[in-house]
């Protein structure tokens, strides 16, 4: 078991127009790294911002903070190689987006997308999709992101109780603590990662499921304590994950 509890604060729900100063508030708060939602208007109806947006925080925050880029686009293929060049450190994209994952992973394992020795591939899935999809990819990819929310907005309710389904149901949604078990069950050292209205009152059930990697963001941003709610947030990760060890 080589994963730890690593926590990223989601930076759509700051203020945009002290970008560079929420994201140093965070990493000061003990923020592990940042979550920045890259969103294009077609694939997620909303829209934020590019590559640029990032080379301008990578300059200002400099080569230590790991930039996690969710990339909620339509086109992942064509955002490669700016995000290598803005300083991205992990490219997550999502599998519903692309035809063909493993050219993708392969584009991105050349691109250079590093900083330092880091370099890393993330894959990531909407509530509806089956989380065996992502089973034939597990063992070239870093992370498995396990969307709580449909995206697109930042602010939304965890979903706790979505409709059940069978295993191997394609089309119907399913609870996302299985989904997150089954993925921790059948690849005990990838680090999973949970982003969508995940707080104190919802990071237990994600935590005893097998996430690791969690991003919260208006628990967090619109906290007057945000390192409290961090540290909450952390403790109860370290604690799931030292439990299963125990358990093992």
């Amino acid at each position: 078991m080589s994963y730890t509890a690593k926590i990223g604060p989601s930076i759509l729900n700051s203020d945009m127009a002290c970008l560079a100063s929420e994201c140093t508030r965070m990493l000061e708060c003990g923020a592990d790294y940042l979550h920045l939602d890259v969103m294009d208007g077609h694939f997620v109806p909303n829209i934020t911002f590019g590559h640029p947006v990032v080379e301008c925080l990578r300059k200002h925050l400099g080569l230590a903070p790991f930039f996690d880029m969710h990339m909620m686009v339509s086109r992942p293929e064509q955002w490669v190689k700016p995000m290598a060049a803005a300083g991205a450190t992990q490219y997550t994209f999502h599998l519903e987006a692309t035809s063909n994952a493993g050219a993708l992973i392969k584009d991105i394992r050349e691109s250079g997308m590093k900083v330092g020795a880091l370099q890393r591939v993330g894959l990531a899935i909407k509530p509806g999709t089956t989380v065996e999809v992502l089973a034939p990819w597990a063992s070239q990819i870093d992370m498995a992101l396990v969307m709580t929310v449909e995206p697109g907005f930042g602010g939304q309710k965890f979903m706790e109780d979505m409709m059940p389904k069978s295993l191997h149901a394609s089309l119907t949604l399913c609870l996302i603590p299985r989904q997150v078990s089954w993925l921790r069950t059948q690849f005990p050292s990838l680090d999973i990662e949970v982003d969508g209205g995940v707080g104190p009152d919802s990071i237990h059930k994600c935590a005893e499921a097998g996430a690791n990697m969690i991003v919260s963001g208006s628990a967090i941003m619109s906290s007057d304590d945000p390192r409290s709610v961090i540290n909450f947030l952390r403790n109860a990760c370290m604690e799931a994950i030292q439990k299963r060890s125990l358990d093992r």
